[in-house]
């Protein structure tokens, strides 16, 4: 099963959330940064790494918020892991995505998100 890792960036009472960019899987839906654990590392290495790559942040993981398994349609079921972040180096960049946004965690239901990263924002906002 592969495993995902989404990072929830918080500053100053808010979260970034990126969009994914108008072309490939999901165009224009929202999600936390993150991505694709690779064969030869731990999660929380995934997150900074995958951080580093689309941020141009150097992130410390404070700790696992949640993980749940979820299926697309059509496709393999994945494991998500969410981890909060608190602190970072470097000032967030947009490096991948279609936008970057810093919104309040009661926001996040109005933007249209994922269908994997549902279940973690109905329990955490």
């Amino acid at each position: 099963m592969t495993t995902v890792v989404a990072a929830v960036i918080e500053r100053d009472g808010r979260i970034l959330i990126a969009q994914r960019k108008n072309s490939g899987q999901h165009p224009l839906k929202w999600e936390f940064p993150g991505g694709k654990v690779e064969a030869d590392e731990t999660p929380e290495a995934a997150a900074i790494r995958e951080l580093s790559e689309e941020l141009a942040i150097h992130a410390r993981i404070d700790r696992e918020i949640m993980r749940y398994q979820y299926q697309y349609p059509g496709r393999p079921p994945i494991l998500l892991i969410f981890f909060r972040v608190v602190e970072f180096e470097g000032q967030p960049r947009n490096l991948d995505f279609e936008q970057i946004r810093w919104e309040s965690p009661e926001r996040l239901r109005d933007y249209d998100f994922l269908e994997g990263d549902a279940g973690f924002i109905a329990s955490y906002c």
